[in-house]
């Protein structure tokens, strides 16, 4: 049996180390390491890749969640309807600014908001309707979240719609108007650009997409201290800004981004077939095919997930639980009401999920390696 990594940013990005070599001497001899023309290029690329008519170069992926909410007006005594069940700066940014996150639990089969709770939420708390100024769902792991029927509540009661696609550049969904990509269908989209993402920086980064040509500018006003010109502040913001070198990396990565979502797919089809352990539960692509882009291969495990971990180290076999506490049950959001049994699909998944190895350049033999050991675990 042999060791396999959870990811390996170096194998990848090794047949493209001098294209990227190049890129970053290119920004080194401009001088231009705040703005230019590589942060024009990656804005307009990424906003064109996505759908979407604008792009806004953020530091991260956190920070394009909290620009889009600070261009929102999103502030003290608001409501921000999100999942419970993600990575922290979803919830994390709303409390930020002074509002209170409000969750609705998952589909335990995509691990995405449920529509139909959010349904029942608007139906049961209509006195708190008018206090929610922003929806964040997320299309986690790289799938995206059912998106129709969330705009249809959102444009029901008026409420701006943040896409947290963080994991999901390049995802599609089948709307009823037409195939849409992750980030294009709501006011705002999101995206992190953290190393390990399908599209990764050398450090962090994150973009906002939108159609909303005014919220654009807003957004680009806010990333630099809310100035416009220079000196002259219009509204307070801060220092958002994405620097040319991650910006030219990414401009690079880009161009092979679809490549890699096809090998994570072939991956992920891999798996499928021959991942065949009882109780082992593979995650569901509920689209059509190639619509999901595999930044994580997450199975659900019934019994022993922890147990299963530590065979796993064991064996060198690279693995992660994302992520092991629902907000609800971390200490920082105590302060919201909410107690363990109210989510309890996030609950379940927090408890029983588990990341396989799907990265780009994972061969079969490692694959095997990985079915191997969880098979020898359950026998």
């Amino acid at each position: 049996m042999m060791q396999v990594p959870l990811l390996d940013i170096k194998a990848q990005e090794a047949p493209i180390r001098e294209e990227l070599r190049r890129a970053i001497d290119e920004v080194i001899d401009s001088v231009r390491y705040i703005g230019g023309p590589k942060i024009t290029a990656l804005e307009e690329a990424v906003a064109d890749y996505s759908g979407a008519g604008f792009g806004i170069g953020v530091t991260s992926g956190t920070d394009a969640l909290l620009i889009s909410l600070m261009a929102l007006d999103v502030g003290p005594g608001d409501l921000v309807l999100t999942t419970p069940y993600s990575f922290f700066a979803t919830a994390g940014v709303v409390a930020r600014l002074g509002a209170r996150p409000v969750f609705v639990d998952i589909d335990p089969v995509t691990y995405n908001i449920d529509p139909a709770l959010l349904a029942d939420w608007f139906s049961r708390q209509e006195q708190d309707v008018p206090k929610v100024k922003a929806l964040i769902p997320v299309h986690l792991y790289g799938q995206c979240a059912d998106m129709d029927p969330i705009l249809e509540l959102a444009d029901r009661y008026g409420i701006p719609v943040i896409e947290d696609a963080a994991q999901a550049i390049g995802a599609r969904y089948p709307a009823k108007n037409g195939v849409k990509k992750a980030g294009s269908m709501g006011t705002t989209g999101c995206f992190s650009f953290f190393p390990s993402k399908n599209l990764g920086a050398m450090g962090d980064g994150g973009m906002v997409v939108t159609s909303d040509e005014a919220l654009a500018g807003k957004i680009a006003r806010l990333r630099n201290h809310g100035a416009a010109p220079k000196y002259y502040h219009s509204m307070i913001g801060g220092n958002f800004r994405l620097d040319a070198i991650q910006a030219a990396v990414l401009l690079v990565k880009l161009g092979h981004l679809d490549e890699w979502h096809r090998s994570r797919q072939a991956n992920a089809d891999w798996y499928d077939a021959h991942l065949n352990v009882d109780g082992i539960k593979k995650p569901a692509a509920v689209y059509q095919p190639g619509f999901h882009i595999y930044n994580q291969y997450v199975v659900s495990v019934p019994e022993k997930r922890d147990e299963l971990r530590e065979h796993l180290q064991a064996a060198h076999i690279g693995h992660e639980v994302y992520y092991p506490v629902p907000f609800h049950e971390q200490e920082c959001f105590q302060y919201l009401g909410y107690k363990s049994g109210d989510f309890p699909h996030s609950e379940y998944a927090a408890r029983h999920t588990l990341a396989l190895p799907v990265y780009p350049g994972l061969t079969e033999e490692m694959q095997a390696s990985v079915v191997e050991a969880i098979a020898g675990f359950y026998k």
